[in-house]
């Protein structure tokens, strides 16, 4: 790439800094930093922001407003455990954003196969691109996530803070970033990888990161949303609880094709047998 469309993905990430920060934080806070460190900045922001306003919200409806609708009362979890969440994440929140920030400084300096606008490519070719994109994030998170549990060292030093949590009465939307932080990063660098290998809008690629930290706390309400072949709660609700099965990420197939897939149904019906 020239440089002159490479200036184009700097231009990008310092308007999305300006809108975020400048919403956010007083000039003379982020303006002095050089772009990187503005960068990370706003990812942190933004990151911190998404995680509490969406796991806030999303455990007042389930857990206060549609009281005992959804979530039995003795499957509610205490302020405590959620609290514990919090301070796990956001422990973790700092060394989370350095991908995207590393992420977006390769895609700026033209170490990848991003590109800046859809129209370079055209709908049909972003569209089958995008797929291939997240058929590959899908078969990475999948083994990532698969090898965090297989390989003890992994989880013993890493994947086990997270599973502190695995019981309904201890889970919760707030779970879903209370990773150690290497164990954050590691379960996302498929998103990065995926950017040398196939053609990638930049934009749809930042975007599905944050989507991320949206669709970790859908997955850990307990709530099965039974739409297949959605990785729904339920799935992720029998990984708490048997280590072994549904490791998938946004979809079931990963699971399917490696015979580690569980069904929430099935394992209801085992119970009233």
């Amino acid at each position: 790439m020239d440089e002159n469309y490479l200036q184009l993905f700097v231009e990008e990430t310092s308007l999305t800094n300006r809108m975020v920060l400048g919403t956010l934080l007083p000039a003379n806070i982020w303006q002095p930093l050089p772009h990187f460190f503005q960068t990370w900045l706003r990812n942190y922001t933004a990151g911190t922001l998404v995680y509490l306003v969406t796991s806030a919200i999303w455990s007042f409806y389930f857990y206060f407003y549609k009281h005992n609708v959804y979530v039995p009362k003795d499957a509610i979890p205490s302020r405590k455990a959620m609290l514990l969440q919090i301070y796990v994440a956001m422990k973790a929140m700092p060394v989370y954003c350095a991908l995207p920030t590393v992420s977006e400084y390769m895609v700026e300096n033209g170490w990848t196969r991003c590109f800046s606008r859809i129209s370079d490519v055209g709908w049909f070719s972003y569209s089958l691109n995008l797929c291939f994109y997240l058929v590959l994030v899908e078969f990475g998170i999948y083994w990532m996530h698969r090898e965090l549990h297989d390989i003890k060292p992994l989880y013993k030093y890493l994947h086990a803070t997270h599973h502190i949590y695995n019981k309904q009465n201890t889970l919760s939307p707030f779970a879903g970033l209370a990773f150690h932080p290497i164990d954050g990063i590691l379960q996302a660098v498929p998103h990065v990888i995926a950017l040398f290998l196939v053609p990638t809008h930049f934009t749809t690629h930042i975007a599905l990161l944050f989507i991320e930290a949206i669709w970790t706390a859908n997955i850990h309400d307990c709530v099965h949303g039974k739409i297949w072949p959605v990785m729904g709660a339920g799935y992720h609700t029998i990984h708490h609880t048997t280590y072994r099965h549904n490791y998938g990420h946004y979809t079931v197939w990963m699971d399917w094709m490696f015979g580690t897939l569980r069904d929430p149904e099935d394992q209801d019906e085992t119970k009233k047998m």
